[in-house]
């Protein structure tokens, strides 16, 4: 482990190594001449051979060299003493070297962000799966891990290569591990994570990140051409073009990241020092790299330095749009030339729908008087699509100013304004100011407004509260935050209180989140449910825990409308959208325990809340939401072990069910017995899939309309559901989108429906061809418009047959769902009513004949045959109107 001034840190990094699974190490921290408590601190600790340099070096390369000179055990590793090793980092990776006899092993690096305490991991797809690799010319890709601390090395075999640090310049890494390459005949690769790497916020904390100097640059460059000249002694003069791919799509990525923060001279230092070597790249390396860094790069060698600033501010972040761009012969162009190396189509940009369509709003003049914040911003309409009859206006959360963009002579237009701070004091937190252009049709589109991120923050203090206004992100996001300056919070500030400021600020909280707590709700709930008197004609409606108007307890509570029965029906929300004609009440607030304990009627799709008994006369009605090949109730992945309190939690929540709706026989058959439920069952349908039976033509062109979808278009219809030990993570989808937009998106349009338990970000390359609609407030409109279906294990596979339209099952991990996963009931490969792909190559084969008509009929008859669209209104009158059940429907009960 190597140390230079790091007294605060240095125990962190050797208690990493006291702490690993693997006893036997030996330590030895080389401090690099350190003139703070570094050698008091390292000298106290036991275990640890303690190397000084008596100069220091400026750097990383000598204090390894003289831990390798220094080192006793066949294998060694490099640490910095402001990060760590995993728990299990030197076991895994002695196992591994001596299982494969590698010259060395390199794992996962992953970034550790101290502010947040989240870890990212460095290109993950270079690590998996574990394999070895028969030298690097079978992957040159792995040039892109240039690190020297997340391998384990044989010893001899670094003193027999004489493989050493560059001790005369920064970044010896990266000449190290050519070497390493080149010399390397056999190594390996693991998956897993061996060497935390701690960024703590702000810049020019370490060498890597310390950016103020483009001597920085100078030596990032050098160390660049060093590598390359490595691999032209060695041999491998065919691989200089790859190891350049890391210098374009990781090296100078670091610096073009950074300019936006810095000045113009900074910038035309930066292009002086980068721009010869960007000459002598390889032909074809610059392609290889995403648009806006080629661009970037081309802007360098063409001196543009002004423009180069421009196209920095659309590399991370937001991605702040172009000013200009040209779209000739299907490409796009950043800029106004026909240049190649400009070339921007694939990301995207200009086939984006309308509502995503972006503009670029640039402040170009700010000032504070008092409360009075006045702006000039120039607006740059790159896709022309600002018509002079559109609504503009600035969106601040839930405030909206009006607007006046006037046009200028260069196309632009100019937008003057003042905003009184004082009207918006109901504000808290951050806000991003969006301007907005609405058309005739209600359609909006709308962009950050951007400022400079060379802008120095403006406060203004505001009668309790000081608002700060300034630049976010390299981007230059405009920001406005509002942070509370009223008597708690300046005596919570004052120095002697520091230490109390915690208890200050809690207490009003506390006491409200005692009082307002599930558990002091469910004691005040018992007891109301003892004398509150019963509504009989109040009926509680609950779809999804509350997420919207939808699902089966949507279209029971239309028909209850229908036919006029004088039931007063409120709604149960937690999100999501709802009529303006529904009344609603929020979930688990005061008044829903009021209205839970009052109500006559209980319709829902999941589940009330748990742990709440059903009143006594209280009916209740469970419509559950779907069926399929899934495991369900105490045989699911979070009820079927052997835990008796959530267990029996749930056994009671379905004893308050005095009826059941189910859609089929099958439906019975599994989820019945899994739930241990014994109570009344109406097998009439579902509901929800009335609409589906009778069809709605109308659904079509609601879905076209409100996503976009031009009417030359087809529609794939694309519904993963999720995977219980990946919620809210986006792995549900896994077909590859880009490939798919490839070869699809001439013909057709996919609607993304992600389940409301995951949520996935569509890149803004992609949002020509994919429409996300995870929040389309209804499904069926989704299920009616689509001309095909793409699922994997949904439900909604049962709901779709009923349409008679093609589907096909993108199951590529089958395996581990069915084994580690959530489980199924079935075989589903052998049951499927349409082709079952694990590639994307298969599914877009599968795309031209989909049917598998003999297993879509029998899918038909064993899970949709008592679907005949009348579901809703035959449940009313059994359960709500009382009407006496059939010979044939208490056979089913």
């Amino acid at each position: 482990m190597i140390s230079y001034n790091d007294a605060g840190r240095v125990g962190r990094a050797v208690r990493s190594l006291y702490g690993q699974s693997l006893r036997n190490l030996e330590i030895i921290v080389v401090d690099d001449a350190s003139t703070d408590e570094t050698e008091r601190v390292v000298r106290r600790l036991p275990g640890v051979r303690y190397v000084r340099r008596e100069r220091s070096s400026g750097g990383c390369g000598a204090p390894r060299n003289d831990g390798i000179d220094a080192a006793r055990a066949p294998f060694i590793m490099f640490l910095d003493s402001d990060d760590e090793l995993p728990r299990h980092a030197c076991k895994s990776l002695l196992t591994e070297i001596e299982r494969t006899g590698s010259d060395f092993v390199a794992g996962q690096i992953s970034r550790l962000y101290e502010s947040s305490g989240k870890t990212k991991p460095y290109y993950p797809e270079l690590f998996s799966p574990r394999r070895v690799v028969d030298g690097i010319r079978a992957e040159p890709k792995l040039f892109l891990d240039g690190f020297s601390t997340n391998k384990l090395y044989r010893v001899d075999f670094l003193r027999r290569h004489q493989l050493r640090f560059r001790e005369d310049l920064h970044y010896e890494d990266h000449v190290f591990t050519s070497d390493l390459y080149a010399a390397a005949e056999r190594f390996a690769i693991v998956p897993w994570v061996v060497y935390h790497w701690h960024r703590v916020p702000g810049r020019g904390v370490s060498i890597s990140l310390n950016l103020r100097e483009v001597n920085n640059a100078r030596q990032r460059v050098a160390a660049a051409e060093a590598a390359d000249e490595i691999l032209r002694r060695n041999g491998l003069a065919d691989l200089v073009p790859d190891r350049q791919v890391r210098f374009v799509k990781q090296d100078l990525r670091v610096y073009l990241n950074a300019l936006p923060y810095h000045d113009a001279s900074w910038a035309q230092e930066l292009a002086a020092v980068a721009g010869p070597y960007l000459e002598r790249l390889a032909p074809g390396v610059l392609a290889k790299a995403d648009p806006m860094v080629r661009v970037c790069c081309t802007l360098i060698q063409q001196g543009r330095i002004d423009e180069l600033a421009v196209a920095a501010r659309s590399l991370t972040g937001p991605k702040a749009p172009p000013r200009e761009i040209l779209v000739e012969g299907g490409r796009t162009y950043w800029g106004n030339r026909k240049d190649p190396a400009l070339d921007i189509t694939t990301l995207g940009l200009a086939g984006l729908p309308f509502t995503a369509t972006r503009i670029r709003h640039e402040v170009t003049d700010i000032s504070i008087n008092a409360a009075t914040l006045a702006m000039e911003i120039t607006t740059y309409d790159p896709f022309q699509i600002i018509k002079p009859d559109y609504h503009a206006s600035m969106k601040i959360d839930h405030h909206e100013v009006r607007l006046t963009p006037k046009p200028q002579p260069n196309a632009t237009y100019l937008t003057t304004l003042t905003l009184d701070l004082a009207k918006f004091q109901d504000l808290g937190g951050f806000h991003e100011p969006r301007i907005a252009f609405t058309r005739q049709d209600g359609k909006t589109t709308s962009d950050r407004v951007l400022i400079s991120p060379t802008t120095p923050p403006i406060p203004v203090n505001l009668r309790g509260r000081r608002i700060t206004i300034g630049p976010h992100s390299a981007a230059g996001v405009l920001r406005l935050t509002w942070l509370r300056t009223d008597m708690v919070h300046t005596i919570a500030r004052t120095p002697w209180l520091k230490p109390h400021a915690r208890k200050l600020r809690a207490l009003p909280t506390k006491a409200r989140h005692h009082l307002g707590s599930r558990k002091i709700k469910l004691s005040v709930y018992k007891q109301l449910i003892k004398f509150v008197p019963q509504r009989k004609d109040l009926v509680l409606f609950e779809a999804d825990a509350g997420k919207g108007y939808t699902g089966h307890p949507r279209y029971i509570h239309e028909e209850l409308l229908k036919r006029g029965l004088g039931l007063t029906a409120v709604w149960s929300r937690a999100k999501g959208k709802f009529p303006t004609d529904v009344a609603t009440v929020r979930r688990m607030s005061w008044r829903h325990v009021w209205t839970m304990a009052r109500a006559g009627w209980w319709v829902d799709s999941h589940g009330m809340p748990l742990g709440f008994p059903k009143p006594t006369g209280t009916r209740y009605l469970q419509t559950w939401h779907g069926q399929g090949i899934k495991t369900v109730g105490l045989n699911a992945p979070d009820l079927r072990g052997d835990f008796p309190g959530p267990r029996e939690e749930w056994r009671a929540n379905v004893a308050r069910w005095d009826a059941l709706v189910s859609p089929s026989a099958e439906f019975e058959r599994t989820f019945v017995p899994s739930n241990e439920y014994a109570g009344l069952v109406l097998r009439f349908g579902s509901p929800r899939c009335d609409v589906l039976v009778k069809g709605d033509p109308a659904a079509r062109t609601r879905v076209r309309d409100h996503l976009e979808i031009p009417p030359d278009k087809k529609i794939l219809l694309y519904a993963p559901t999720y995977r219980d030990q990946n919620k809210m993570s986006g792995k549900s989808v896994r077909i590859n989108l880009s490939e798919l937009a490839t070869h699809l998106s001439h013909e057709w349009v996919l609607i993304l429906r992600t389940h409301p338990v995951d949520t996935y970000q569509v890149p803004e390359r992609l949002r020509g061809f994919v429409r996300p609609a995870g929040a389309y407030p209804e499904i069926n409109d989704l299920l009616l418009a689509a001309d095909v279906l793409v699922t994997d294990y949904s439900s909604l596979m049962c709901d779709f047959a009923l349409t008679g339209k093609p589907m096909v099952f993108y199951i590529d991990d089958w395996e581990e769902y069915r084994r580690a996963e959530r489980g199924v009931n079935y075989d589903f490969p052998a049951i499927a009513p349409g082709p079952c792909v694990t590639t994307t190559a298969d599914l877009l084969t599968a795309l031209r004949e989909p049917y598998h008509l003999e297993r879509y009929a029998a899918f038909l008859t064993t899970w949709c045959a008592d679907e005949r669209g009348d579901a809703a209104a035959r449940i009313v009158s059994a359960f709500f109107e009382g009407r006496p059940l059939t010979v044939r429907e208490k056979a089913r009960g």
